[in-house]
């Protein structure tokens, strides 16, 4: 059965059973910060099971895009080494919120299983929950009983609270599961041991392909469990499992889900998939990592040097160096491979499709520049080797600065340093790892309390910050939280005036008051589908009712800004085209930061004319044009513009102004006319076909204009009232170059005249003409010297040195007879006598420099040389 088979097949059983199917949700996580990507299909449907939002339908089917980096059997740097783990894949998952459970849930997967994709029953084992005696659960006999229907009991284990109780995080819903494993063995090794003796024992051929979870129970901050007032099921499946048992493969990447990318790879490098083990496993991982980069670049998250971006980079460029180091790709080809990945998922996932030049384009120009990273590593593992001849043992702490500075896995340095005939220092790089992993540890540590609950029966906010900046409210629950040695608190109202953090546009500020006290509202984010308000403290009389207020003078300034970024966007559409699409922004009261899909610098003259058209349409004094809670249908047929990597609801919010139609949740102003005028302060390249434009409005671009006229006429006045101030700018330019050539010329002249002079001083010691000196000369020239000195003296050792504002400069110069006779490095040289200055340096055997702050240490570093001639 073909893959897409399968996946038809499990969407259409479950809706068979009154599912309603659903769209995957993006696999870049939005609005929590516990998460960055989607690592479980249960992610989208987090908030029901928090009970932050209602269950539109009670019985859900699915395939959810994950991804994985960490955590149980999936650290990174383990993917592609065995046969069923991946960084991106894909979930089949069904769900029932408060409608059936056990019962129903086991007797379907094991209907689609046996009956329908017709696995063969004799090699299925189900494990069901242990029990837990610190939680004071018993053993599931509840799944247990009901899995004797269809299982011989000999079949039937009970798991570990390890393996067979699933929990969200340290606190939240959670709750016993049932597993279902397949024994794809042949039948010789089946003879010689069991099955159930190889379940979760990370068996290659005996693997879990479903899990069955039954969420029952809230776990409190403390540890506690509490029964949940209604249960939930929430399964997954792995698609790629699946498809490697149905397909009859020993291996996920022997299935059709892998083996067009993998033959292409194949193909491109002339290596044979199969023939050898250290190709394969590069195969696999670039197999595997195409897939999860691409479909995070078509859910908007772009490679970047932090949090999901990092992490997106870091995938990408490990694809990279197994190529380059396994396969011999010098040049960018994993860009090459996108158009086989769309015509395998474009049908299931239509992002893909629609970003495809995109992700094409980012790949390449992550490829060229992770390859040029790469050449820097290189040059830096053979500098090191020069500056350290004499040891066998590649440093462990140098081995983790390539790895974490220049990409490199720890096997390409072994590999290097084989060729040398060196080791590598594995204890200091594991404990330099470690560190690492220890610092990032601890700076994520949160310490979040449980929710106090003030009122039962409260419903999800209410947002009436549309319509109005004040609000009489009531605080419904509040928490604790502690962070990086600060405490906060955070409050969820009934209703609330604060426009909470999403979309790009900043939370809100303010406070909330009584006739007794006054809070301020630092901020209000969007976590799991709350509105949750920043504080300090929390009030005195915390169920009292409050006035919530916003600083009006900041919605004021954001919503210019905002409505702005809608302007902006449909002015770059016109003047540049349609292929012209919002990729991020961030809206606050200060400026508007807008990211958009084009694949060249915008000239001075495009800038212009969209700067123009913005301030033209603000004049024009258009009105808002809302409708909220309109179907996404009806949204569609206007026109309104989606962001690919949102998830949008059945109802949504549209904006027009004039020709600008957006589905938006954000603030904005009722005219144009409010935002007064626009002023762009840059245009630049963020990504590979990302552009980045940022912006002030209103009050900022007043400010802006009145501080470049006063700029100007400052100058006017330093150029004596000039008329015209750019021919006079270009005149002094002018004299300033030719100064600067005759200074050039008589360093020059300075430098020659040196020479003699410098010769006649120096000091034979050991064989070795030794000359140190102190010269008024920049350090172009001293180069040109020393080099010049070098040609006329043999055996020449040489140290000059120059100050500049307090700044000082070194330079060592030895005779390539000298660097292979006597040993003597100039870069080794260098670094000792610069510790003279309060200085660092380097270079290579025969010229290196270094640079300092410490003046007087001159003299020292002078005689420190001499002492190192042996």
């Amino acid at each position: 059965m073909q893959s897409s088979a399968i996946r038809k097949t499990f969407l259409e059983f479950f809706q068979s059973k009154q599912h309603q199917i659903v769209a995957s949700a993006p696999m870049v996580i939005k609005n929590d910060p516990t998460l960055m990507f989607t690592n479980a299909g249960m992610n989208q449907f987090k908030d029901i099971f928090l009970g932050n939002s209602a269950a539109k339908y009670s019985r859900i089917a699915d395939t959810q895009k994950c991804l994985r980096v960490s955590g149980k059997h999936n650290d990174l740097e383990e993917v592609g080494h065995d046969t069923y783990h991946h960084t991106m894949f894909e979930m089949l998952g069904n769900w029932s919120f408060g409608d059936y459970f056990k019962r129903e849930a086991i007797a379907w997967a094991w209907e689609l299983l046996a009956a329908v994709y017709k696995i063969n029953k004799e090699c299925m084992y189900v494990t069901v929950f242990g029990g837990d005696e610190k939680d004071g659960l018993a053993k599931d006999m509840e799944a247990y009983n009901f899995w004797k229907e269809f299982v011989p009991e000999e079949r039937i284990l009970f798991g570990s609270k390890k393996d067979n109780f699933w929990e969200m995080g340290d606190s939240g819903p959670c709750g016993p599961c049932s597993e279902i494993h397949v024994d794809i063995r042949n039948e010789d090794e089946k003879l010689k041991i069991a099955g159930k003796d190889l379940v979760n024992n990370d068996h290659p051929q005996v693997i879990e392909i479903w899990n069955l979870v039954f969420i029952e129970f809230n776990r409190m901050a403390d540890g506690k469990l509490v029964s949940l007032p209604a249960k939930h099921v929430d399964t997954g499946m792995g698609f790629e499992r699946l498809s490697m048992v149905l397909q009859g493969k020993q291996s996920n990447y022997d299935t059709d889900v892998f083996q067009p990318i993998i033959q292409e790879i194949a193909k491109l490098s002339g290596k044979k998939y199969g023939a050898e083990h250290k190709a394969d496993v590069a195969m696999r991982v670039i197999a595997d990592h195409l897939r999860a980069v691409s479909f995070a670049i078509a859910d908007g998250q772009l490679p970047s040097n932090n949090k999901a971006g990092y992490v997106i980079r870091r995938i990408l460029r490990r694809a990279v160096r197994y190529g380059y180091t396994f396969l011999d790709f010098k040049e960018p080809f994993i860009n090459e491979l996108v158009s086989i990945l769309v015509e395998q998922m474009s049908a299931n996932f239509p992002e893909i499709k629609a970003q495809q030049a995109l992700i094409k384009k980012v790949i390449a120009e992550e490829e060229i520049s992770f390859l040029k990273t790469l050449a820097n590593g290189i040059q830096k593992f053979e500098q090191y080797c020069q500056q350290n001849s004499v040891t066998k043992v590649i440093e462990g702490n140098f081995a983790f600065e390539l790895l974490d500075t220049f990409g490199f896995p720890i096997d390409l340095t072994q590999l290097m340093a084989k060729e040398k005939g060196l080791d590598v220092d594995m204890n200091g790089f594991t404990k330099a790892m470690e560190e690492q992993k220890m610092r990032s540890r601890q700076a994520a540590v949160v310490d979040t309390d449980d929710w106090v609950i003030l009122k039962d029966d409260a419903v999800e906010t209410v947002f009436v910050g549309y319509d109005s900046l004040e609000a009489e409210i009531e605080i419904v629950k509040y928490r604790s939280v502690k962070a990086k040695d600060q405490q906060f608190y955070q409050l969820v109202f009934d209703k609330t005036p604060f426009y909470a953090e999403s979309g790009g546009q900043v939370g809100d500020k303010g406070i909330i008051y009584n006739a007794d006290e006054k809070i301020i509202i630092k901020d209000c984010r969007k976590e799991n589908n709350l509105s949750i308000h920043i504080t300090d403290k929390l009030p005195v009389t915390i169920e009292a009712g409050f006035t919530a207020k916003v600083d009006e003078n900041k919605r004021k300034q954001t919503a210019n800004n905002h409505t702005a970024t809608h302007l902006l966007h449909e002015a770059l559409r016109t003047v540049l085209g349609s292929h012209v699409e919002q990729k991020g922004s961030l809206v606050d009261d200060e400026r508007l930061r807008f990211d958009f899909a084009h694949f060249s610098k915008m000239s001075d003259e495009e800038i212009q004319q969209v700067e123009s058209m913005v301030n033209a349409k603000i004049r024009e004094n258009l009105l808002l044009d809302e409708k909220r809670n309109i179907a996404i249908e009806d949204a569609q047929k206007m026109g309104a513009m989606a962001l690919f990597g949102e998830k949008y609801g059945d109802h949504v919010r549209v904006i027009r102004f004039g020709d600008s139609v957006e589905l938006c949740g954000g603030t904005h102003v009722n005219a144009t006319g409010s935002i007064g005028l626009i002023k762009i302060i840059s245009e630049s390249a963020i990504a590979a076909g990302i552009r980045r434009i940022e912006a002030i409005t209103s009050e900022k671009a007043i400010a802006f204009y009145n501080q470049q006229t006063s700029l100007l006429e400052e100058i006017q006045e330093l150029l004596k009232g000039s008329k015209d101030v750019v021919k006079s700018i270009k005149n002094l330019q002018e004299e300033v170059n030719e100064l600067r050539k005759q200074i050039t010329v008589f360093n020059k002249e300075k430098a020659a005249n040196l020479q003699d002079t410098l010769l006649n001083s120096k000091q034979l010691i050991n064989g070795v003409n030794f000359i140190a000196a102190k010269v008024e000369l920049d350090a172009a020239i001293i180069k040109d010297l020393a080099f010049a000195l070098k040609e006329k003296q043999d055996n020449l050792m040489l140290v000059l040195a120059y100050e500049n504002e307090g700044k000082v400069g070194l330079s060592v110069m030895v005779s390539e007879n000298l660097v292979k006779e006597k040993g003597l490095d100039a870069g080794k040289i260098i670094r000792e006598i610069a510790r003279e200055i309060d200085g660092g340096g380097g270079g290579q055997a025969f010229y290196a420099t270094a640079g300092g702050k410490n003046p007087a240490g001159i003299e020292n570093a002078f005689i420190k040389a001499k002492t190192l001639i042996v």
